[in-house]
């Protein structure tokens, strides 16, 4: 699947540029044409309502309802901006604009690309001081913008001449009411207007607001979730959902479909599930994206998963082991042969915790091949294959055929059905390094997991070397965090700006490693229970993930309450 990549980057040497509602107090050409007595406040006012509603920025609206020319306009802009005002015949080269751009996009916003390289693109404005239509097309087309100021007639007359309409002014794009720019439930299956309404401007400018705002709150997922009050938009940061704003209902199809298409999705499906990727750049950070498109009540929910590069370092310093765990963590992954399983529910970082075993273990003399579904990051000198049941490549297939590739180290995404499991434990009888991952609460727990799965008991004690089990629980917010009444060595969640209000920033890992001694694979043998499994890791010196977790809060690190949510105890 081809992958998209957008790169949001604006010029902050250029001055004044808006984004949002202009305050006139703060705007310097509000500010000079209530000065010139051009406009009363209270008119301004009314103007912002209105081409906040329509996404108009200022000075185009400015235009529109006649209160300046465009001439005044381009000439208060050069001297608050220093940006030069373009000569007509600026535009009589251009023949073309980029195809990522359409034209109804470029009209409804004004502007219209003069020039572009590898790295910039140059914009003829009408508002050069649009922020959100900056970024937007800075996304769109992965180029760094420069904005030049141009008059709305020599935009306007070089569109027309580009479609072809030439005397015929193109219909204008209404958006005073939602009715006309989000059609009702009968009209999603047109998947021409479909295509129109997410290349509209307001469109792309809401789905690349949601995603900077994101990025900006380190946010692991998006959710949109359209219900009788609107579309709920929430972010989860640091494992929790937090609420971000309510859009209007209407807007889901024009939503759902903008990012449908950079996902290359089929945006005339609405009642199937999908799953899509995008691949994106902003602020020069490499940005993976999963979209996953389910139908339900009053539209379909969106979940976008963002996989941020610059966030994971894959190392042993960034999981926070103990130096006793670390030891035997380095000690397990050097093994040549059997078999190492990280544990824990989804988004508690069993994948981060594989792909820094496989970055320390991975060598020019190692031949390592990975199963996922689907890949997350991509890693130099590692043979990754993506998991595609729609045509058959599911783990098991390719577990049998990659096991004719020579390999030294096999990481499979998750063990999900007995014959990946049995696969699996053949790989670790024949030589070979397996990693992977369960779903199970603790570490003692994956035993019985493979045990219950049909996997025997003697396989599993002849290949099975380890199971580590983690979570991840929220880091009190340093700014903000205080002593616990009574007792100085804990500390309280309190709440400011920096966390949202929350009380905690970022997380830490909360872990246990279970070890398969020679003691432990008799007790496996003779099917002793989980319970007496777990005691007797205990008392061979196993450290449970609620003991991690209590002692990071006398660290100071999080909170009581926390560990206990996380653990589930009491």
């Amino acid at each position: 699947m081809m992958e998209v990549s957008t790169q949001i980057e604006v010029n902050k040497s250029i001055p004044f540029l808006t984004q949002g509602a202009v305050d006139w107090e703060r705007d310097p050409l509000s500010f000079a044409l209530i000065e010139q007595g051009k406009i009363k406040r209270s008119e301004l006012q009314q103007l912002l309502e209105v081409s906040s509603s329509r996404s108009d920025a200022l000075g185009v609206a400015l235009v529109r309802y006649g209160i300046l020319s465009e001439i005044d306009l381009a000439t208060i802009l050069s001297e608050i901006t220093a940006l030069p005002v373009l000569e007509a015949s600026a535009y009589s080269v251009i023949e073309s604009a980029p195809e990522q751009l359409p034209l109804r996009f470029l009209k409804s916003t004004q502007v219209i690309p003069l020039d572009w390289d590898d790295e910039t693109m140059i914009l003829a404005m009408a508002e050069p001081r649009d922020l959100d239509t900056i970024h937007s097309i800075s996304a769109i087309v992965n180029l760094k913008i420069e904005p030049r100021i141009g008059l709305c007639s020599h935009i306007q007359n070089c569109i027309d001449r580009l479609i072809g309409l030439d005397q015929q002014p193109v219909e204008e794009i209404s958006i005073d009411t939602d009715e006309d720019l989000f059609p009702s439930e009968e009209t999603y299956d047109d998947v021409s207007h479909l295509r129109e309404l997410a290349s509209e401007a307001p469109t792309i400018q809401t789905v690349n607001r949601i995603l900077q705002e994101a990025i900006s709150l380190q946010a692991s997922d998006i959710h949109l979730e359209p219900g009788s009050e609107g579309v709920r938009v929430r972010y989860r940061v640091d494992g929790a959902l937090r609420f971000g704003e309510t859009l209007p209902l209407k807007t889901s199809a024009a939503i759902n479909s903008r990012i449908k298409i950079m996902a290359k999705l089929d945006i005339a499906e609405h009642r199937l599930p999908q799953d899509g990727r995008i691949q994106i750049k902003i602020a020069g950070r490499d940005i993976n994206i999963r979209v996953s498109t389910v139908p339900i009540l009053y539209g379909e929910s969106v979940v976008i998963r963002i996989l941020d590069k610059s966030r994971v370092v894959y190392d042993y310093d960034f999981l926070g082991l103990d130096e006793q765990t670390l030891t035997a963590f380095k000690q397990i992954l050097t093994s040549p042969t059997g078999i190492f399983l990280a544990t824990g529910p989804t988004g508690s970082g069993k994948t981060t915790t594989l792909y820094t075993g496989l970055s320390q273990i991975n060598s020019m003399e190692k031949k390592v091949i990975t199963v996922e579904d689907p890949i997350e990051y991509q890693f130099d000198g590692v043979n990754q294959i993506a998991v595609h049941g729609k045509i058959g490549l599911t783990f098991p297939t390719i577990l049998k055929t990659i096991l004719r590739q020579d390999p030294d180290i096999i990481m499979v995404g998750e063990m999900r059905d007995t014959e990946t499991a049995r696969i699996a434990v053949q790989a670790a009888l024949t030589g070979h390094l397996v990693l992977s991952t369960l779903h199970t609460n603790d570490a003692v727990s994956g035993i019985t997991r493979l045990l219950d799965m049909g996997v025997e008991d003697y396989l599993v004690t002849s290949t099975v070397n380890a199971v580590f089990a983690q979570r991840l629980v929220r880091k009190l917010c340093a700014h903000c965090k205080t002593p616990a009444p009574g007792n100085e060595r804990q500390q309280l969640a309190v709440g400011c700006d920096h966390c949202g209000h929350t009380g905690y920033q970022g997380r830490v890992m909360i872990y246990e490693l279970f070890e398969l001694n020679e003691a432990i694979r008799k007790m496996i043998l003779e099917r002793a229970g989980t319970d007496k499994l777990r005691e007797k890791a205990r008392d061979l010196g196993m450290i449970s993930m609620h003991e991690c977790g209590m002692r990071l809060v006398e660290q100071g690190i999080t909170s009581r309450s926390e560990v206990l949510r996380i653990t589930n105890q009491s």
